[in-house]
This record gives C-alpha cells, structure tokens and sequence, in this order.
C-alpha cells in the first residue's frame, strides 16, 4: 500500500468514528432536548465541513516544513524589518536565481476559517501565497521573480489573516537556462506534461513529448453518451491519445517530436512487477498497444507486436532517448509525486538510461500529485507557488522555479482546456462546496475552467526540482 493510501485510510476510518459520535450526540440531543434541533444541527453541521474541514490534509497545520538543501547553496544574509524584508549590504542576486525564504508563520483566529496568505509587494510582480488555515510552522516562500526588487530594498511581506514570525532565512540557487536545452518531458497520462512543464517546454529551443498511457479508465462521462464501459473507455483513450499529440502543437513543438506510447492505464506496476508478460488494460479489453499508437511519426520497438510490456516499455524509451538526445529529461518526481504511474514512470526512464550511449546532463522532477495535501499548490489561479509539504530532513533537495507571464499563463489554461479529461463538468456536490466555500470561506473559483488543475496548474511560478541521475541501477531507481 502506497504512503498516500495509507494516509487516505486512516483519514476515513478518523472521519467514520468522528460521524459515529456526532451521530450519538445528536440522538441525545433529540431525546432530552427537542426532536427538531439534531436535524437542524445536522445541517449545519454539513455546512461547516464542506466550507472547513473538506480538505484532504493528512498532517496538522502546526507541523514544521523540513527541508534540506545542499551545504553549497548559496544563504545571502536578509532581516525582516517590519514589513520590509532587506538584504545585508553588498549582497547581489541573480535576476534569474530561484529564491526561498524560510519563517514562520501563524494564522490568526480568523486564518482557522479563511485561507492564510503572505502578500509579496513593492515591485511589478505582486504576488500572493497561501497556506493551510491553522498553520503555525516553519514554511518556505518562494521569493523567484523577486530579485531585482528583493536587491533595491523595496520587497514587502504582508500577512492576510496570519502573522510572519522569526528570523528569516534565504536561500539562492543559480541554475543554467534550460529553456536555452533540449528538453523532453515524461507524460505518464495526457495531461501531465501541460500541468508540470508548459511554460518551460513551450520556450525551450527544442521540445519532445513522451506520453507514456492512453488514460483511459474512469470513462463514466462518456457512458453518458450511451455507450458501454469498453467502448467509452476506448473512446476516452482514443482522445486522450489524440491530445497528447495535438495539443503540444499549440506551444509550437513539432508534430515529429510528440509521441504516444499506448500503454494501459494504471497498469505499469503490473508490467514493471513481470517485465515479459503483457497486461491488458482494466476497462478497454484492449492487449494491444497499437490502437493508440496510430497517430505516432515514427515506428517504435513496441510497435513489432503491440505487447504492453515492461521490456517494450524500456525498448521504446531507449529508441526515443537515442532519437532525441535530450539534455534535459523531466518527469514525476520520485519522492513528491505518488501516482502509481507517475512512479514507474520514472523508474522507467532511469532503468532505460542504464546503460545507454546518451546520457541527460539534468532531471527535472515535477509533482502534479502530492502525498500529504491534494490542494496544493494552495490559493487562486495566478498566484504564486510555495515550497509544498515535505516532512524528510535527510534528503537533500533542489528547486528549479521558471516564472510565467500573464501571457503564458492564458496560453497554458488555454493547452489545458483542449485536454479532454479536464473537460466534463464537476459532480453536484463538488459544486456545492465550491459554493459554499465561496461564500464562507473567501475562496475563488478557477478562473480558467472548473477542473481544480485550472487553480493548481495555471499560476506565475512553474515549481520543478532538479536531482542528479548519480545511479541508474535497478537496485537504486528512484533514489535521487
């Protein structure tokens, strides 16, 4: 069982024995005090969860962030001076540097109801972070696109409904333009390529998208349309297929240089845990890989028989890695991100470079899903990205920000809206809550789109994490 199972178990068997007393405590109430008052309760009750307590956060918002980073990095010396954050004298930044500053930060009695944020002023990238209600811990801003104003004395951290607290600290890294690189980035399903990297893929001097999976379970919205579960699930597989080629198109990146690998959904494991046998997919009756492979530049290993296999899996990255020669691979993050997928999606790749005359000089790690929040990144579309939970000290890690225009950011909802599975409308009661959240909570409906991705992913920092391919032996596969 993945560590994000077993926080979601925990998580239900918590709320089941919390509903249970409430139950127990409304029949008390009916019988001593009146009959009408536990209903009444009891929708209010509702009410409340929905606006604040709907979250998924498997740990307590008054747990300190850990982090590590590298001995080398760069720690320029900064004092919060009221609402000014100042930089020692002589101190320079890098314009380009991604900056994280460490404090802590406490919510007021009002930041338990309506989300904390820490507001970023005094230039001409205002920007804003949020973070858990409640919180009262070490957190880490993330200061990227802020040095020219950071460096003139002019940077301002305001706290809405919570307080910054302690002595601040900085951290700078200075990282190659990879925008300036060959880039290929490692799509387990359509979709997540756009989410972790749109805005880095769709500047770089040479791109390539990899989509490892049709995507095409949980078909329910096309059986909608009539159709029964194979065929709706070969449906969805069939557009997801044709997104995953189309759409890196309208960030310019050739149609040669787009690739569908056709394998099953939710079924890598399986194929990593018996390397030669063929897994079919869950709801297509489908064995064959060819049905979503047809749209392809190019033939591929897998293409001889069509097997979904962990073997023609590694034969078809190998071809695409020695065709592409990238300098810059980008993938799940093997630490951050625990979708089974995403996962063997990086082991993947790493046993495919084992060996192989062409090695990337950088792995970047993005995380689209996260272990111990599903609402992170925290706050509105366009808002600026912090540092996510993380609760291992010992691993050291690396951020690498890209800033995104206004301009990139409408481009990328745009990518994003062209994506068939962020499409259909959202079920009744997540509508609900979103409303009642609104209204209760402050906060903001997507802008771009009804999809929580559209709030997630559409924002002015692009968060991916550098670690170095030190080992590619099938003993160490994602390990950093």
């Amino acid at each position: 069982m993945s560590r994000k199972q077993h926080l979601l178990k925990r998580h239900r068997r918590n709320k089941r024995i919390g509903l249970l007393i409430a139950l127990v405590l409304l029949i008390a109430i009916g019988v001593w005090v009146a009959w009408w008052l536990p209903l009444v309760l009891a929708v209010l009750g509702w009410i409340a969860h929905e606006a604040w307590f709907a979250d998924h956060l498997f740990y307590s918002p008054k747990d300190d962030y850990q982090y590590s980073f590298a001995p080398y990095t760069q720690q320029p010396k900064v004092q919060l001076d009221g609402e000014r954050l100042r930089l020692d004298e002589g101190v320079m930044l890098v314009d380009d540097a991604t900056l994280v500053l460490a404090l802590r930060i406490k919510s007021t009695w009002l930041g338990r109801f309506i989300d904390p944020v820490v507001e970023l002023a005094g230039g001409e990238s205002p920007d804003r972070q949020t973070f858990e209600r409640g919180v009262n811990g070490l957190r880490y801003l993330n200061l990227s696109g802020q040095a020219g104003v950071l460096s003139r004395g002019e940077l301002r951290l305001r706290g809405r409904f919570c307080r910054l607290l302690g002595e601040p600290v900085l951290w700078a890294f200075e990282q190659p333009d990879y925008r300036r690189q060959r880039v290929m980035v490692i799509a387990p399903h359509a979709d997540d390529a756009e989410l972790a990297a749109y805005g880095l893929y769709s500047q770089a001097d040479e791109a390539w998208i990899v989509t490892l999976t049709a995507g095409e379970i949980e078909a329910e919205h096309y059986q909608q349309l009539g159709l029964n579960k194979v065929e709706a699930a070969r449906l969805k597989g069939r557009l997801r297929a044709w997104d995953s080629i189309a759409v890196p198109r309208w960030a310019g990146v050739p149609e040669a240089h787009c690739v569908q690998l056709g394998y099953f959904c939710l079924q890598l494991a399986a194929m990593q845990a018996a390397p030669t046998q063929p897994v079919a997919s869950r709801e297509a009756d489908l064995s064959d890989t060819r049905v979503f492979r047809q749209l392809n530049p190019f033939v591929l290993p897998g293409d001889v028989d069509g097997a979904a296999t962990w073997n023609n899996l590694l034969a078809d990255l190998r071809e695409l890695l020695l065709r592409a020669r990238p300098e810059v691979i980008v993938l799940p993050h093997p630490i951050l991100d625990p979708h089974p997928d995403h996962i063997c999606a990086q082991q993947a790749v790493l046993e495919a470079l084992q060996g192989l005359e062409w090695q990337p000089t950088t792995l970047l790690g993005y995380a689209n899903h996260l272990h111990d929040n599903d609402r992170w990144p925290m706050g509105d579309a366009g808002h600026g990205i912090a540092l996510p939970p993380a609760f291992d000290s010992v691993t050291p890690m690396e951020p690498c920000c890209l800033p995104l225009s206004l301009d990139l950011q409408r481009d990328k909802a745009m990518a994003l809206g062209m994506m068939h599975d962020l499409q259909p409308p959202m079920p009744f009661k997540r509508r609900v809550r979103r409303l009642i959240q609104r209204l209760l909570a402050r906060r903001a409906p997507p802008l771009y789109g009804e999809n929580e991705f559209f709030r997630k992913a559409v924002r002015r920092h692009e968060l991916l994490w550098i670690f170095k391919p030190t080992s590619t032996s099938p003993t160490q596969r994602g390990e950093l």
